[in-house]
């Protein structure tokens, strides 16, 4: 698949592909025989993973972290899974604020609801009682 419909497909720019490439983000794509990137599922499995990173905040340094350990082997294992636990720890904190967040607006919204009604109420009694 050409850089453009990967592109495309994961809403993230051409450009940002590139630059994720040239600094380690995700490792280098598959070449063709005119020298332009050709991403195989396993390019764009990378490309998934890292994009699902930085959507929830981890650094690139981060993910680059863990690219150079997978690229070293198995026996960092332990150390990419440790890395992925902290991110996922992270995260989870993140969840608790925004959950924490979302049914703070979720009563005020309630709230106002129950405003509206109670007004429409009030109007609609006025109403009544004028005609």
């Amino acid at each position: 698949m050409k850089i453009k419909e990967v592109a495309e497909k994961y809403d993230v720019s051409a450009d940002t592909l590139r630059y994720w490439e040239r600094i380690g983000a995700i490792p280098p794509a598959n070449r063709d025989s005119a020298g332009y990137r050709d991403y195989d599922k396993e390019d764009q499995d990378w490309i998934y993973f890292t994009k699902c990173m930085r959507d929830v905040g981890v650094s690139i340094e981060r993910i680059i972290e863990y690219i150079n350990l997978f690229k070293q082997g198995d026996h960092t294992i332990p150390y990419r899974k440790e890395l992925l636990s902290d991110q996922r720890d992270e995260l989870g904190k993140k969840l608790a604020i925004l959950q924490k967040t979302y049914d703070t607006l979720d009563k005020k919204i309630n709230n106002y609801e129950e405003t509206m009604l109670s007004y429409e109420g009030k109007l609609r009694l006025r109403e009544d009682e004028e005609q």
